[in-house]
């Protein structure tokens, strides 16, 4: 297949590694000019995946014309708060419709909006089929090829299939689902949870706390993604449970190493200045806050984590309130 791959950041990048690995024809589109030279120059992406050589059949662009005119089939791999922009930019250059693949792990702050709802606003006709691929696929473990199962989720059934077979080989095994509110609110609202857990590390508390933390945290985002439409089964597999685990306890999670820096008493805005790469949990936690709030949800490690990063709350503060919250049972059933 022909996959054009939108966003050449650690993920893209390595999307585009599996791709090409598993036998497509791929483009990687890179915002500026300078960054896709020096891809094709280099054969590397120096700012996020130095180490990972780039299969020499890749080819790069800075033109979104060029994109979309590449393939029927867009891989979005941007920042949550840039999709909508770019897919505006993109769609201006659409002569027919596409399929698009999000791998974006968000929600839009000002419209709470997922990436699959922001793909049909934005392109209505020129959108044919939606999915979003997501679960545990740190970047630079994929693009170096150590074994990854993720899942593609569409309600297109013959979309689903067709990605799952163009992008799984022998060191990226993806399986399929319907779920697509499911595994794009669990991939989102996990982020979240990730900065608690560093908040734990930071804090210099210990693996009991983390377990607890992750355990309730991954009751939260069931809650919210249920509520949404979500399966419960989606929140016990690879888009819930095992993207969960991985970002709050894998040293490569960008999310928990903000986390990390919170708990030994950095603040965000110096957090934030000291890296390119996005941490996707510190937007998350102002939508999926609106969210709960708005469906009358009880959040209340999002809660936290939102009054941390906005509101100049310390961390031992946060973890207290936590901890003494009210007393009751541990589910309803």
């Amino acid at each position: 297949m022909k996959i054009a791959i939108i966003g050449a950041g650690s993920f893209g990048t390595a999307m585009a590694v599996v791709a090409s690995r598993s036998g497509n024809d791929v483009l990687l589109w890179a915002h500026d000019p300078k960054v896709a030279e020096t891809l094709a120059v280099e054969r590397r992406n120096t700012v996020y995946l130095p180490k990972v050589e780039l299969d020499p059949a890749i080819r790069f662009t800075s033109s979104l014309a060029e994109a979309a005119a590449f393939s029927d089939l867009l891989f979005m791999v941007v920042p949550s708060h840039h999709y909508r922009r770019v897919l505006d930019e993109l769609g201006a250059f659409l002569t027919r419709p596409v399929d698009i693949i999000s791998g974006t792990k968000g929600i839009e702050n000002e419209t709470l909006k997922r990436m699959s709802e922001i793909s049909a606003a934005v392109l209505g006709e020129n959108l044919r089929g939606f999915a979003v691929l997501s679960g545990p696929t740190f970047a630079l473990e994929t693009a170096r090829g150590d074994p990854t199962a993720a899942v593609v989720a569409s309600t297109d059934v013959a979309l689903a299939e067709r990605v799952q077979t163009a992008l799984s080989h022998s060191a990226f095994r993806l399986y399929r689902s319907s779920d697509v509110a499911g595994v794009e609110l669990a991939g989102s609202v996990k982020n979240v949870v990730a900065i608690a857990a560093g908040v734990v590390e930071g804090l210099g508390l210990g693996s009991n706390t983390n377990a607890a933390l992750i355990t309730r945290g991954l009751h939260e985002i069931s809650r919210l993604g249920v509520a949404l439409g979500g399966k419960p089964e989606t929140f016990a597999g690879l888009a819930g449970m095992g993207d969960l685990v991985l970002t709050c306890t894998g040293a490569l999670s960008r999310n928990r190493s903000v986390g990390v820096a919170l708990g030994k008493g950095k603040k965000i805005a110096e957090i934030l200045a000291e890296t390119r790469a996005v941490a996707e949990g510190v937007k998350t936690s102002r939508s999926a806050r609106a969210l709960a709030e708005q469906h009358g949800i009880e959040m209340p490690i999002t809660a936290e984590m939102y009054r941390l990063l906005y509101e100049g709350e310390s961390p031992p503060v946060a973890i207290q309130r936590l901890m003494s919250r009210s007393l009751k049972a541990e589910s309803r059933g």
